[in-house]
C-alpha cells in the first residue's frame, strides 16, 4: 500500500516523532507505515486522516499487490 504520509508531514513541517506523539503511536510505527513495511488498521488510518484533515484515500493508495 502505497502512502503520502512523509509528504504530508514536510507540508506541515513536523517530525515522525511529533506525528507519532499526536496520533498516540510510536516513532517506529509512524516509519514504518512510510516506507510500506506496515499498513495500518483502519483505526490508526482514520486518526491519520483527521490529523492531516484529508481523506483516507488521498493517504494510503491500494496497489494491485494488496
Amino acid at each position: 500500500m502505497k502512502n503520502s504520509l512523509k509528504v504530508e508531514r514536510a507540508i506541515k513541517n513536523i517530525t515522525q516523532e511529533e506525528l507519532a506523539r499526536e496520533i498516540g503511536v510510536t516513532r517506529q510505527a509512524i516509519n514504518s507505515i512510510e516506507l510500506g513495511k506496515y499498513v495500518p488498521s483502519t483505526v490508526l488510518a482514520l486518526k491519520l486522516s483527521k490529523y492531516f484533515d484529508k481523506p483516507v484515500n488521498e493517504l494510503f493508495t491500494l496497489e494491485e499487490t494488496d
